[in-house]
Parts: C-alpha cells; sequence; structure tokens
C-alpha cells in the first residue's frame, strides 16, 4: 500500500502530466483551452443543421438531446484513446523513474475528465439558451460522469497494454469506435429503429449513460433500478477487469516498450 507521501507524490505527478496534456493538446493554438468549450457547441450545430429537420416530431429539444449524448461520448473516446497510447509515449519515464505504471493510463482519463467539465461549461449555456430549467436531477449528471470515467479508465488500462504489445489495436480500435457511435443512439430516437437493433443498443453500455443523462437533464426523471444496477454493473466491472489485465501483464510491457 502507498504512504501519505507516496499518494502525494502521486497526486503532483497525475497533475503535472495533465497540464503537460493540456499544453500540448492546444500549443498551436490561439484559443487554446476554449476549444474544449467551443467543440461540442459547433458539433451540436452542424448536427442539429442536419438531423433537426428529420427528427423534430419525435424528438423535443433536439439541439440539447444531441448534445447530452455528444459530450458523453466525447469523454468516452477521448478517455480511452488517449489512456491506450499511455505507456508507449511515456516509456522514457517508464524506464527512468521509478512510478506505478498505472498513473500513466490514469492521467490521460484525468484529462478527458478536466476537458469534460469545459465543455459542461457549453453544456449549461445551452440549458439556458433553450430554456430547459436547471432541475435538481441535473446534479445526476456529475454522478453519471464518474461512472464513465471509470468505465473509461478500466478500458484504457486495458487498451494500454494491448497497444504496448500489439500497435495496430490503435487503427481497429478506430474502427470498433465508429460502429459503437452508430449504436449508441446520439443523433436519433432508438424507437425508430427495429427490434434487433434496439436490443443490441439498449446493452450497449455507453448508451446506458447517454439514456440516464437525458432522462435527468430533458425529462426530469430519475433513472430505474434497473438502469442503475446497469450503469454500476458496467463501471465497476470494466475497472475491475481494466486494472486485474493490467496488473498481470506490466511485466511484459516494460519488455515490450
Amino acid at each position: 500500500m502507498w504512504d501519505k507521501e507516496q499518494i502525494k507524490q502521486y497526486v503532483f505527478v497525475i497533475r503535472e502530466l495533465t497540464g503537460r496534456e493540456i499544453k500540448r493538446k492546444y500549443a498551436r493554438s490561439y484559443l487554446g483551452i476554449l476549444w474544449s468549450v467551443l467543440n461540442p457547441l459547433l458539433s451540436m450545430a452542424v448536427m442539429s443543421l442536419i438531423f433537426s429537420a428529420m427528427f423534430k416530431r419525435s424528438i423535443e429539444n433536439y439541439p440539447i438531446y444531441y448534445l447530452t449524448g455528444n459530450i458523453i461520448w466525447s469523454f468516452f473516446t477521448g478517455a480511452t484513446n488517449s489512456a491506450m497510447t499511455a505507456l508507449v509515449d511515456n516509456k522514457m519515464m517508464l524506464i527512468k523513474v521509478k512510478l506505478p505504471m498505472s498513473i500513466f493510463p490514469l492521467s490521460r482519463c484525468y484529462t478527458a475528465l478536466v476537458n469534460f467539465g469545459y465543455s459542461i461549461i457549453a453544456f449549461t449555456i445551452m440549458l439556458l439558451v433553450f430554456r430547459i430549467p436547471l432541475q435538481p436531477y441535473i446534479l445526476l449528471f456529475l454522478l453519471y460522469a464518474i461512472g464513465v470515467f471509470f468505465f473509461s479508465l478500466g478500458m484504457g488500462y486495458w487498451l494500454s497494454v494491448l497497444y504496448a504489445i500489439f500497435g495496430d489495436i490503435k487503427h481497429l480500435y478506430s474502427i470498433l469506435l465508429m460502429l459503437w457511435m452508430y449504436l449508441s443512439a446520439l443523433f436519433y430516437p432508438v424507437e425508430n429503429t427495429t427490434p434487433m437493433m434496439q436490443a443490441i443498443i439498449l446493452r450497449n453500455p455507453i448508451y446506458s449513460f447517454i439514456s440516464s443523462a437525458r432522462k435527468c437533464i430533458l425529462y426530469a426523471e430519475f433513472p430505474s433500478t434497473e438502469e442503475w444496477f446497469r450503469m454500476c454493473g458496467w463501471s465497476i466491472g470494466m475497472y475491475l477487469f481494466g486494472r486485474l489485465v493490467f496488473q498481470k501483464m506490466q511485466n511484459k510491457v516494460l519488455q515490450k516498450i
């Protein structure tokens, strides 16, 4: 177990790595971190122009419907994509500095969480623009974000191991994400799909978070017990699985990188 001094040291390292990642991401940008606010707004504007007319009868406040799903999806993909390359990108530090390997995927997921926090600013602005009441249910959105964080961290752990051993996983994962996105009902109502598609989408872990977030934001509804169990099960299960794989494969990763 880590003592208090180690914990302080590791927290400092995570903060430094997070700051470095944010600076690197926006190094050549004049607007810098503001892109974390502008990206969801611009994405929402484009998708609303394309799909609002198609779904306006079946989805009230379509821009918010889409934006709610999109910022959760962006959080998940940003965390897992960056965590996947964390070990390889920091191989010199892994070799020269005595730090737990798990800190590197964790810092990447934490960076995605920070960016998600900035996206929430844009999200809140749009809620006010579209006159969506800021009910206490909106606080549930933060709980969903924690669930997505641990789900993404678990995936990030085993993806980082796979990438260190088999680099092509990055390209395979990008294809998987494209399919996964279309099965997450970001921009269309699930009810408009076939029964088979509905069954697949309803078993999609990310859709569980997206659907529950839309309920609390747009309809001020509390998730059912089944939905809570599903979200908690996916978050805890994926995190524990990722940690287990990561711990078992650490030595092999060090040999590969």
